[in-house]
């Protein structure tokens, strides 16, 4: 550590969606507190905004603040950093965070177009398309609903649930496939993809190295972003 570097404190503000893995490899010392937002904040973007940028304003001293979301739908478009340092995933939202990398989502997403994905999160907070679906019947009638599920969800081809590990695999199983047989009528397969908790490890370690050194280490800029204090997030820093 340089002499004239002296570590800030390291702040983490994530989506729920990353609790476990956070639980699984974030050292006991490294945050002086971790703060959950709900996953619903997903389902309108200025929320999420909103919700990020107040649990920010709420941390007092200078801080290293780890975010652990994507860009999420412009999201995080606007964040202000104030007087703190960002380092965030550079990645459009949770799924390349949840498969591991960055590449393995691009590489997922040429072979394998039009998947739409599954996840505890979004099983938890109601975001899947069997669940939207009756919530519009509820608001606008059957018919209604169909032709608005019509337009969001016909050019898929396939419904993949994604989790880190067997467990959280088969603990979410069977609501997935219950939301998979109901997209059957666009014709989508069901498939299972296990996932990585290498792109949350990669986030730890240049979490640390970031506070200890003031820099990130050497091959990640592409992956991570840092953003310094009396800055903002835009769109076109997850650009690659």
């Amino acid at each position: 550590m340089s002499d004239t570097h002296l570590a800030p404190p390291v702040v983490i503000i994530t989506c729920r969606v990353l609790v476990s893995a956070l639980e699984r490899l974030l050292p006991a010392d490294l945050a002086r507190e971790v703060t959950v937002l709900d996953y619903g904040l997903h389902r309108v973007p200025v929320k999420l905004t909103d919700g990020v940028q107040a649990a920010i304003d709420m941390v007092e001293a200078p801080s290293l603040i780890v975010l652990g979301y994507g860009l999420c739908g412009n999201g995080l478009r606007g964040i202000e950093s104030r007087e703190h340092t960002l380092l965030v995933p550079r990645t459009d939202d949770c799924i390349a965070i949840l498969l591991g990398s960055y590449r393995s989502y691009i590489r997922r997403f040429q072979t394998e177009p039009g998947t739409y994905y599954l996840t505890k999160g979004w099983l938890e907070s109601g975001s899947d398309p069997l669940r939207e679906y009756n919530e519009y019947s509820v608001r606008w009638g059957e018919q209604t609903a169909m032709w608005l599920m019509d337009q969001q969800y016909s050019h898929y081809k396939r419904i993949a649930l994604v989790a880190p590990n067997h467990e959280e695999m088969a603990q979410y199983r069977e609501r997935a496939q219950e939301v998979a047989r109901f997209c059957e009528r666009w014709g989508m397969t069901y498939e299972e993809v296990l996932g990585s908790d290498d792109y949350v490890d990669g986030l730890i370690r240049a979490a640390i190295h970031l506070r200890d050194t003031g820099s990130l280490p050497e091959g990640m800029a592409a992956d991570y972003l840092v953003i310094p204090p009396g800055s903002q997030i835009e769109q076109a820093m997850f650009m690659r």
